[in-house]
This record gives C-alpha cells, structure tokens and sequence, in this order.
C-alpha cells in the first residue's frame, strides 16, 4: 500500500491557510492558537492526493487488521510519519487486529518506535496476549543498560491488564533480576498478601538502599508492619536523602507506626530546593 506522508500534506495546508487568512490575526501567536481548528478542518476537506476522500476518513474504508497492520509497519520502514488516522482504525478494530499486531510485535528487527507502537495498540485493544511476553521482558531488565522504553511499555500494558497480570509476575519474580523484580513490585504491590511478594520488596529494600523511595512505597501499599523495623532504619540513618527520606516517612505512617525525626540542612541539595519553595 501506497505511505502518504499525511504530516507534510498538512504543512502544505497550513501553508495556504497562512497565506489565505494571514490579515485576520495580529501575530504569529493568534495564529498558532489557531491550529488544531485548522488541523480539524484538513481532516474534514476532500482532498485530490487521496482521489476526493477527507483525510480524517480515508483509513475508515478498510477493514482488514493484517492490511492495516503491515501498512503501518511499512510506514516505519519507509521512515513516513504513521498516521494518527492509520493507528485509530486498527484500534477501531479491537480484538480482530490481535494477532497481526502480535506478528509484528516479535519482529526483533523492527525499529524500535515502530514495536512501541504495536504495545500500545495492544493495550488500547485490551490484549492479554502478549501477557508471557511482557512478564519476560521484566523478567530480564537491566536498567542501567538505559534503553528500556519498550519494557517500560509493557509495564504499563501490564498494569492496564490488572489481576490478570498478577499470577504470571508472581511467578516470574523469584528469578527476575533486581531491576525487574522492582519493576514488578510497583504493579504487585496494588494486591497485599503473597508473602513473597513481601519478602522480595523488603529484601531489596536492604540491598537497594539507592531505592528506598520506590521500595518503600512498594512496601507501604503492601500493608505488612513487620516492613517497619527497616523502614525506620533507613528513615533515621544519615546517609539516607532527604526526598527518600519523605517517602520512608510516609511508608512508615501508613503501616501505622511513627517515622523517626530527621534534621537536614542545606548540604541535601533537595531539601534546600523544597526550603527555597516555602
């Protein structure tokens, strides 16, 4: 299928409107305040480039998932702007649109943008079927390698999945690795009572001292008081930041018992920036 490059179609349509109504408006500012009307209107004007059809429209004629999906794949590989429109039709198709989206979702080789794009219509479709895909991801993180947008991703199809999820990352924790096992205690911790679950969050707690703040929140939620012994410790100890330090706190009031008094000073560069605000 023919990639129509629908962004710089719209660039030529502002261009003539510009020219066109330039002396209705005082400055430039009016006139980008102008724009998403303007936008509204290209989508809406029949258009010769796709044979009389309004381009908010045109992608409305097919109905076939497989087409749809591999036009946009195509898109990616020309390196053309995906349509808005395109995306919108196959979410449009819900669930039928599943396995084309799944096929393209394991092509390792695809650019990255382009298997982002195949996570989020999953989830925009509500698609459990890439939920093994997307525990393993987790399952293997290693944050400091810095390219994790797609598992980050997934990660939030996962929680859009809820306790459907939830078995699968049990599962998958013990032999996650630390990043991925803290991962999955953001979404676990919304459902208290697998000691597990408990066990790793405190046990991170003590070997991820530079995570305290999300840890302890994981263990706040979780609502178990045997958490507070290590919360408090590392809420009284000095080496522990100020901003860590507040989510300790509130980790330890919400279990019920009573944070330990801290004073800092100006040498904890987020407490002095917080000072500063008051």
């Amino acid at each position: 299928m023919r990639c129509i490059d629908f962004d710089k179609e719209f660039q030529r349509y502002v261009s003539a409107w510009m020219k066109e109504h330039a002396k209705e408006y005082r400055n430039y500012d009016e006139m980008e305040a102008a724009m998403p009307e303007v936008y509204d209107q290209f989508l809406d004007t029949p258009v010769n480039w796709l044979g009389g059809a309004k381009p908010g429209e045109y992608f409305t004629q097919f109905d076939n998932p497989k087409q749809l999906v591999n036009w946009m794949e195509d898109y990616f590989k020309q390196r053309i702007p995906v349509p808005d429109m395109l995306m919108n039709r196959i979410s449009e198709l819900g669930l039928s649109a599943e396995g084309a989206l799944m096929d393209m979702l394991r092509k390792e080789r695809l650019s990255l943008d382009a298997r982002m794009a195949a996570v989020t219509l999953l989830r925009e479709i509500d698609s459990a079927a890439p939920l093994d895909l997307y525990v393993a991801w987790q399952k293997e993180r290693r944050d400091e390698d810095g390219e994790n947008d797609l598992a980050d991703n997934a990660l939030d199809s996962l929680s859009s999945l809820g306790e459907r999820a939830v078995a699968a990352m049990r599962a998958a924790l013990p032999g996650a690795t630390p990043d991925g096992q803290e991962a999955m205690l953001t979404l676990l911790s919304d459902y208290p009572g697998d000691e597990q679950v408990f066990q790793t969050a405190l046990a991170l707690l003590r070997r991820r001292r530079e995570r305290a703040a999300v840890l302890a929140d994981c263990l706040g939620r979780l609502g178990d008081e045997r958490a507070l012994p290590a919360l408090m410790a590392l809420a009284a100890s000095e080496e522990t930041p100020y901003l860590d330090y507040i989510e300790l706190r509130n980790a330890i009031e919400r279990l019920g018992g009573d944070a330990p008094e801290r004073n800092f000073d100006a040498e904890d560069p987020a407490y002095e920036a917080m000072r500063n605000m008051q």
